[in-house]
């Protein structure tokens, strides 16, 4: 019987030839992907840039989601929207598999899914895994490294969950010891440059001889400040310290180039600014770890894929042995695919300089409604993200926090939430702030009834 599998097709146009879901083609006659192109709402997106500029173009956009109309949802920072091409062809394929269970495709299907989005993050084609989140790239990379005792790992007290437990981890099973980085903050009252977060690396490198791994995320999601990725990776080059970048806030977000990042390990959401489905993420391992085995030279072995179902393979690549973790989620997989590619097709470079556009009005409008707030990211084209953070009380104060987050979705119908961090490394009591995230389906219109919003209820308070 001919196998029946999901496979990736060439890149085929979302806009510019109106089909929103490109790559769900199949081997055989009962996994053939309808195309939307026959659904009236894609009809007229042929040329959409040819035809629409400014706000109309990404009213336009907004069209391609099924975002609620009556309210604005602004917590993309924990979780995305996916496209309506996207989610379409999503459910068909789950229907298919639940038809059809067996011949769907395995892992060549999902390594064929890989590489077709590896050029559009400026990797090479055996570089990217198709992960299910940043926790799991994450796991993945620190769980397989051969760490010994008195090993120094270095991150930052903004780390997630997702990349600090398995570092502690790494402290209790190996030994290893996890040093912060005592990273420079914004409050809104004092200024910060890139330069002063490379100082505070150089620094901690300087401090600690057996340095093992520099361990940061790109943009923590405590306070949207987007670091220097490449300099900090270029600092740890010149200590021959690998690099491990928690991306969750960056892949869907940013125009990415891991080769220039040029850091060894990169763990990103697919489901969060990339607008892909649930448990989808993106794993880049370069060069096969090469430069790994370079500067752990003294240890046989450096890293083991322990979430793997071909760890045993002698001739499979780190990227291909990742990839195999047995039955997959093929429909999944495949949705945030195609999702990469509507964002190919839109323009990674258009969609960021869109979301920062935003983000940065969304801070001035903020700062001219509450100009005593805290703020901890600040208004900097070097370290601006799509997430803005704030709190207009007292740093301590969450259940004010609460209060105004809750109305400002009751009541006006918008979707924010609160983070709560050390907001200094010597810290050991909480601060709380306001999370707003900022993309490609808002307008500028969002962005200021939602400033306004938080003044009326401020007020009120």
């Amino acid at each position: 019987m001919k196998d029946k599998s999901i496979e990736s097709t060439n890149r085929r146009s979302f806009i510019k030839k109106g089909i929103g879901f490109s790559a769900a083609t199949v081997a055989s006659s009962l996994f053939v992907s309808k195309s939307v192109v026959a659904d009236a709402y894609l009809e007229n997106y042929a040329d959409l840039d040819q035809w629409y500029s400014g706000e109309d173009y990404w009213k336009e956009i907004r069209k391609m989601f099924v975002l609620e109309k009556d309210s604005v949802y602004m917590n993309i920072g924990t979780t995305g929207s996916m496209p309506r091409s996207v989610l379409k062809e999503y459910s068909q394929n789950n229907k298919l598999v639940a038809t059809t269970p067996w011949g769907n495709g395995g892992l060549s299907t999902v390594n064929n899914m890989a590489k077709s989005i590896a050029s559009g993050f400026g990797a090479e084609e055996d570089e990217i895994v198709l992960s299910r989140n940043t926790t799991d790239g994450m796991c993945s990379i620190i769980s397989g490294l051969n760490f010994k005792h008195g090993d120094v790992i270095l991150t930052t007290h903004h780390e997630h969950n997702g990349g600090l437990s398995p570092l502690h981890v790494a402290v209790e099973r190996c030994g290893a010891e996890l040093v912060e980085v005592d990273m420079p903050v914004y409050t809104g009252k004092n200024k910060l440059k890139a330069n002063d977060i490379i100082k505070a690396f150089r620094k901690a490198l300087q401090s600690h001889s057996n340095v093992r791994l520099m361990v940061f995320s790109h943009i923590p999601y405590v306070s949207g400040v987007t670091l220097p990725a490449k300099e900090l990776c270029d600092l740890a080059k010149k200590h021959n310290v690998p690099t491990l970048i928690d991306g969750a806030h960056t892949i869907g977000m940013m125009n990415l180039n891991f080769k220039d990042i040029d850091c060894d390990f990169y763990a990103g959401s697919g489901h969060k600014w990339q607008c892909g489905p649930g448990a989808s993420g993106i794993l880049y391992v370069r060069d096969n770890a090469s430069r790994l085995k370079e500067y752990w030279s003294d240890r046989e072995h450096v890293f083991w894929p322990v979430n793997s179902s071909s760890a045993n393979s002698t001739t499979a690549t780190i990227q291909s042995q990742l990839q195999g973790i047995g039955n997959d989620n093929i429909p999944a997989k495949q949705a945030l695919t195609d999702s990469c590619f509507l964002w190919g097709e839109i323009g990674r470079q258009k969609i960021e300089d869109r979301v920062l556009e935003l983000s940065s009005l969304c801070k001035e409008q903020l700062k001219e409604a509450f100009p005593d707030a805290y703020y901890f990211a600040p208004n900097d084209k070097d370290l601006l993200s799509g997430i803005t953070t704030i709190n207009p009380f007292n740093l301590d104060d969450i259940e004010l926090l609460t209060i105004l987050r809750d109305r400002l979705r009751d009541e006006f119908g918008f979707t924010i939430r609160t983070t709560s961090f050390r907001l200094y490394q010597s810290d050991t009591e909480q601060s709380h702030a306001l999370r707003i995230s900022t993309h490609l389906f808002h307008s500028k219109s969002d962005v200021i009834r939602l400033v306004q919003a938080m003044k009326q209820v401020y007020i009120s308070m």
